[in-house]
């Protein structure tokens, strides 16, 4: 059973940076796509960016290109997403997620939540302007 659990969440100014992790557990480490999606209050869950463990290949929103940025450790139990020139509407509940890929493949940017059957508990974001 895959575990997924979010830290790293607050409170910061428009322009400034943050870190989110996700603790890993669970999954083996190349078999899975590991994602941060956000959602924001009456609005839908989005997908921010997808990493695939085994080649590292990452894709973003064009919302966050070029500002946020996915990575995992060597050991692939900790997923982060570094978050730089915030903005206010960046504000939102931050989840990553998992799917394995024998489910859903190994290439394709993988943004829709429908895509993904594992989920953390979320850690929330405010951006002030």
């Amino acid at each position: 059973q895959v575990q997924l659990v979010e830290s790293g969440g607050g409170s910061v100014q428009a322009g400034g940076s943050l870190r989110l992790s996700c603790a890993v557990s669970g999954a083996d480490a190349d078999a899975y796509c590991l994602a941060w999606f956000r959602q924001a209050p009456g609005k839908e869950r989005e997908g921010v960016a997808t990493i695939y463990r085994d080649s590292g290949n990452t894709y973003y929103a064009d919302s966050v290109k070029g500002r946020f940025a996915i990575s995992q450790d060597n050991a692939k139990i900790t997923l982060y997403l570094q978050m730089n020139s915030l903005k206010s509407e960046d504000t939102a509940n931050y989840y990553c997620a998992a799917a394995a890929v024998w489910a859903i493949g190994r290439r394709g940017r993988r943004l829709s939540p429908t895509d993904y059957n594992y989920w953390g508990q979320g850690t929330q974001v405010t951006v002030s302007s």
